[in-house]
Formats: C-alpha cells, sequence, structure tokens
C-alpha cells in the first residue's frame, strides 16, 4: 500500500494541525479564568484531544511503516480490549482453557486473516461468528463445568465479537478494492484515516451538543451524558463534516455525496456501540473497564464506537462501491 498519496497526507497533515490548534486554544481558555466556560467540560476536552494526539499520530506512524503494521497495530489494541471484557466479567475456572484458545489462537488468527488480504474475505468474515462461536460453547462443555453456562458462553462469545471480529473490519478497509479510486495507490489509507476521524469527531461533538442547557436523556438508566441533543446534533454536524471532507474518500465524482451519507450512518452506530458497552458496565457495576488511558478509562471505553461503526462502515463501502 502506497501511503504516500497527495489526499492521504493532505487529511492527515490537516488533523494534526487541527488538533495542535486545539490543544493551544485549551490551554489559553484553562489559564484565563474569566472565560467563563466550565473548567470541566475544558478538562474533559483536555484529555479528549489528549488521547487524540496519541491515537493520531500513532495511526498515521502505522501507515508510513506499512500495512502490516497497521493490522497489528489493530490486533494488538482487540487482545488488549478483549482481556479488559474479560476481566470484568468473571469466570469459572472451566472456562480458562477456553479463553486460552481464544486469547492465542482465534484472535491473532483473524488479524493473519485481514493482513493477508481482501481474497481471504470469505474466512475472515465467518471464522468468529460460525466457527469460533460453534467451539466456545462445546469446549466449556467438555470442562464439564455446567453453572451457568449459557451466561458465561455468551459473556466469550459477545466479547470476541465486538471486541476482535467488529475491531478487525477498520484495518480490513485497508484491502477494500476501491475500483473508483484506481489513481490513488493510497486510498485505502485515507479511507480508514477518514473513518476513524469521523467516529472521534462523532463522540466528541455528540458531547459537546449534549451541554445544552435544555437536555433530553435518551436512557438515564445506562448513561445521563447520552441526550437527543447529543445524538441529534452530533449526527447533523458530522454529516457535514463528511460532505466537505469527500475529496478525502472513494466517493467522488458524482458519489460525493456519500461520504455525508456514510458519517452519518458513522455517527449512529458510534451512539449504539457507546450505549451499549455502558449497559455492560453498569450490569457489571464498574465505571470504565480499564486505567490504560490517563482520564479515559481502558483501551475499550475509546474504542467502543469504532466497534460497533467498523463492520457496518465496510460493508456500507463494499456494497456501494460494488466490490
Amino acid at each position: 500500500m502506497n501511503i504516500f498519496d497527495g489526499r492521504t497526507l493532505s487529511l492527515i497533515g490537516a488533523v494534526l494541525v487541527l488538533l495542535g490548534c486545539s490543544w493551544a486554544i485549551v490551554k489559553l481558555l484553562a489559564r484565563r479564568s474569566e472565560s467563563g466556560i466550565d473548567a470541566a467540560i475544558l478538562e474533559t476536552f483536555h484529555r479528549r484531544v489528549r488521547a487524540w494526539w496519541i491515537l493520531f499520530a500513532t495511526l498515521a506512524a502505522a501507515f508510513f511503516l506499512g500495512h502490516g503494521v497497521t493490522v497489528v497495530l489493530f490486533g494488538l489494541i482487540s487482545f488488549w480490549a478483549l482481556r479488559e471484557f474479560i476481566t470484568i466479567t468473571p469466570t469459572r475456572p472451566g472456562d480458562h482453557r477456553t479463553l486460552f484458545w481464544v486469547l492465542s489462537l482465534i484472535t491473532p488468527m483473524q488479524s493473519f486473516l485481514v493482513w493477508m488480504g481482501y481474497r481471504y474475505y470469505g474466512l475472515y468474515s465467518i471464522m468468529i461468528p460460525v466457527y469460533a462461536f460453534l467451539f466456545i460453547p462445546a469446549r466449556i462443555a467438555m470442562a464439564g463445568d455446567y453453572k451457568r453456562f449459557l451466561e458465561r458462553t455468551a459473556k466469550i462469545q459477545c466479547g470476541l465479537l465486538i471486541c476482535v471480529y467488529c475491531l478487525s473490519y477498520a484495518p480490513a478497509l485497508l484491502t477494500l478494492p476501491l475500483p473508483h479510486a484506481a489513481d490513488s495507490g493510497g486510498g485505502n489509507a485515507a479511507l480508514l484515516f477518514f473513518f476513524v476521524l469521523m467516529v472521534q469527531l462523532s463522540d466528541a461533538l455528540q458531547y459537546a451538543w449534549a451541554q445544552l442547557p435544555s437536555k433530553h436523556v435518551i436512557v438515564p438508566t445506562i448513561n445521563t451524558a447520552r441526550t437527543w441533543e447529543g445524538l441529534l446534533g452530533g449526527t447533523a454536524s458530522v454529516t457535514l463534516i463528511g460532505a466537505v471532507l469527500w475529496w478525502a474518500t472513494p466517493f467522488r465524482g458524482a458519489d460525493w455525496w456519500m461520504a455525508a451519507v456514510m458519517s452519518a450512518v458513522i455517527s449512529l452506530m458510534g451512539f449504539a456501540g457507546g450505549i451499549t458497552m455502558s449497559a455492560i458496565k453498569r450490569d457489571r457495576g464498574v465505571k470504565d473497564y480499564g486505567t490504560l488511558v490517563e482520564g479515559h478509562g481502558g483501551v475499550l471505553d475509546r474504542i467502543d464506537s469504532i466497534c460497533f461503526a467498523a463492520p457496518v462502515f465496510f460493508h456500507c463501502t463494499r456494497w456501494w462501491l460494488g466490490v
């Protein structure tokens, strides 16, 4: 994959410059107590900008190092996210050997198949939801422990599906043939960067719109920060930004408007991911999935939106471009 494409470099450069400006503005406002902006909101935004710097700088560096490094990066993230998920969902001794195979074989195998390229789409698209999902209950049953069998099986399958299978569709964008972007060797890198950017902007803008004085919380028992104002305002904002950035996507020419539609889809699926993972945390009685990311909890707390949006974005793009 050739990363040195003008559109890809322009998008990456613009994002990094924007992050630099955002960091400077937040620092300036934080020093001016008379700015009138809630200090808690400023601190939250400052932590988000810092996390974005780590995310986008790491992703850009992986692009420059090659396709394989990018896939390995997402594979490591998948492994750590699944580890966090399993940690908050208690298991029994009879599950340990099953988890060994899930973490040491199935998880890296999914990344390996994605790395092998789009010609293995027919295998990596079904390996986990078919073969792994059949293996997990059978292996747990062989341990002879039948207590809460369905609950234990479902927890492992759910974690594997969200943290590994769904997330693997993000690096899979690098292997997706783009028939309408043959002139752009780095089109796949731009597509992945565009996707991650839209997901992160969606999270940030939904949070920003949710700060309006008039709030209508969608599911108060799950997450009081998720409001209708945030969802609708954030989705509309991301849709407009996606339309502006149509040039960085394969949806060009007469299909430019699809960049806006895809951005709206990303925003809605990102919301679904956030609210679903919040429900799991409430069920387990925890605030965050981990403490790896300072001020933001665990890795899974940062990528829940990506996990839900990635497979939908991949398949919508695949279908629309006629791959």
